[in-house]
């Protein structure tokens, strides 16, 4: 991949031009089944027939658990065919499942698209068919209602947004998968742009911490995975978790954890974001283990993991000389709002 310098910073003001354009966008004031249904019902009025077709699959199709963040060819509505009022109401819908945080991170993400297509060679129709911050796609699993079951995502590359509604209730809010390439952005002198770079440097706080004795129990290998485990398994990776336990931590690292998992939760609703806190600290803080592979330092390939009784978060930045993240948040009693047996 070309680092210009001039590529690099053309790259950086189309992200910053699209993030700027969302200051204005207030938080979600009801429920956010209620906001969801609310504009889910208004996203599908707004469509065309043919639209309206593309988005729409029986609750029960197998696509609904077809996830994955690869750049590849994906059934739904693409929002690249989307113009007006339909566009609107898709943004709509899309901030609907998202807090204002979360939001803006998604279309940050989304923008990074055309970072790629600035940086990358080949021919340009080539490249703008590869990466086009449009090409990420709705899908409505079922019939959007305020007591039936139902569902929708978000997907592309390096995002899908997965929700699950049932009795007026989000019952599932996984797989949520974020990812960034490239993980940074030169934009001037002493500036970056790091999308998911806070979720980096807490996690990096806390091992930099550790005691002698601790890091025998935190870092893992010295060598990092390649990549995420289960990346596009229906359910996580149910493996035992590894790690130094919360119990065991000083009072700073405690509270560095807890910062982590703040930045993990702030993408989603509030009501979401409180349910899976309640249900994280329920079954135990000092419960929770943290675990790290690869080099310590910042620009070196790495992996961590967090993980509670009810939820996984892995974290990886291994590729294009560790700068290329991926990471989810799973939930380990069933993601898709499904039981695991």
């Amino acid at each position: 991949m070309t680092r210009s310098l001039s590529k690099w910073l053309a790259a950086g003001l189309v992200l910053v031009g699209m993030v700027a354009l969302l200051r204005g966008q207030a938080e979600n004031q009801v429920p956010a089944a209620q906001g969801m249904f609310q504009a889910a019902e208004k996203f599908t009025k707004s469509l065309a027939p043919a639209q309206l077709e593309k988005a729409s699959f029986k609750y029960d199709d197998a696509e609904r658990l077809n996830w994955h963040f690869i750049p590849r060819e994906r059934k739904g509505l693409p929002i690249r065919e989307l113009e007006g009022n339909a566009l609107k109401a898709a943004h709509e819908f899309i901030s609907s499942g998202l807090s204002k945080a979360g939001y803006e991170q998604t279309l940050s993400i989304m923008s990074l698209e055309e970072v790629l297509y600035l940086l990358e060679g080949g021919e340009r129709a080539e490249r703008r068919e590869r990466r086009n911050p449009g090409k990420y796609y709705l899908s409505i699993f079922g019939t959007p209602s305020a007591k039936g079951a139902w569902g929708w995502r978000l997907e592309g590359h390096h995002l899908s947004l997965n929700f699950t509604l049932n009795n007026g209730e989000v019952v599932g809010s996984t797989p949520e998968f974020y990812g960034t390439n490239p993980a940074l952005i030169g934009a001037g002198p002493e500036r970056e742009i790091r999308v998911l770079g806070a979720e980096e440097d807490i996690a990096r706080q806390v091992l930099k911490l550790a005691t002698p004795e601790q890091l025998k129990v935190i870092l893992i290998d010295t060598k990092a995975p390649d990549d995420l485990r289960g990346a596009n398994a229906p359910q996580a990776d149910r493996t035992p978790a590894v790690g130094l336990a919360a119990g065991q931590m000083s009072a700073d690292q405690k509270k560095l954890l807890n910062t982590l998992l703040e930045e993990y939760l702030k993408n989603m609703p509030a009501d979401v974001a409180a349910k899976r806190r309640d249900r994280l600290m329920k079954a135990g803080f000092d419960t929770i283990q943290f675990a790290w592979w690869g080099e310590p330092d910042r620009n070196q390939r790495h992996y961590y993991r967090v993980q509670g009784p009810t939820f996984l978060i892995e974290y990886n930045n291994t590729q294009n000389n560790a700068n290329h993240v991926h990471s989810y948040w799973r939930d380990l009693d069933g993601d898709f709002g499904i039981p695991v047996k």
